[in-house]
């Protein structure tokens, strides 16, 4: 059986395979386990330096063997550090594996919601709502045209005959200028004097 097997409980061929979250939460439990592991390891590391140190003047061979004993937990403690990233790695591509079968699913679910909203749609049925709706639109638009539309309250005048009327008076005024002009031709000028001009006094 593989270490994999052993970690999650495989149960053979026939055994059901875990869901993404039970995974999920071994691996969390196995990095929880290893964390621990790590922080005995640190202490135990500690106490043989101090160990070492005590005896590195009055007692060389148990300094030797405290050393001896530092090198191996430090050894394990490397190859711990090693397999928590190997399973925070898997854990991680786990979580984003299960993160896009969530995503799938209910991107699955919008999209039979949105199949069931458009079952009863017609399009033929949509395309008659919408010119329907233009239609009326345009009726609306042409009820405000005329509503907006300057009124006479019921007085309705011919363009026509006002720019006739307007010419007319025109013309009238004219005439009027022109007698006007006539009639200053038949007011007398001043005779002219048939006497002459008294001289200055001075001039011969």
């Amino acid at each position: 059986m593989s270490l994999f097997g052993k970690l999650f409980g495989s149960g053979g061929k026939g055994g059901k395979a875990p869901t993404p979250q039970e995974a999920i939460q071994r691996l969390r439990e196995t990095e929880e386990m290893l964390a621990k592991k790590q922080e005995f390891l640190e202490k135990k590391i500690d106490q043989e330096l101090i160990t070492a140190k005590k005896n590195g003047t009055k007692n060389k061979r148990a300094a030797l063997q405290a050393l001896k004993r530092k090198k191996r937990y430090e050894k394990q403690l490397a190859q711990i550090d090693g397999t928590l990233s190997t399973i925070e790695f898997q854990r991680e591509a786990l979580e984003n594996a299960n993160t896009n079968t969530e995503v799938l699913k209910n991107m699955g679910y919008a999209a039979k919601a949105m199949k069931a909203a458009h079952e009863n749609m017609d399009i033929d049925k949509v395309d008659d709502l919408m010119a329907e709706i233009t239609e009326q639109q345009e009726v609306a638009q042409e009820i405000s045209d005329v509503i907006s539309r300057p009124v006479g309250f019921g007085e309705d005048y011919d363009e026509d005959e006002l720019m006739a009327e307007l010419e007319e008076l025109e013309q009238e005024e004219l005439d009027k200028n022109l007698l006007e002009i006539e009639g200053t031709e038949d007011v007398p000028l001043p005779s002219v004097p048939s006497t002459s001009l008294p001289s200055r006094p001075g001039i011969t």
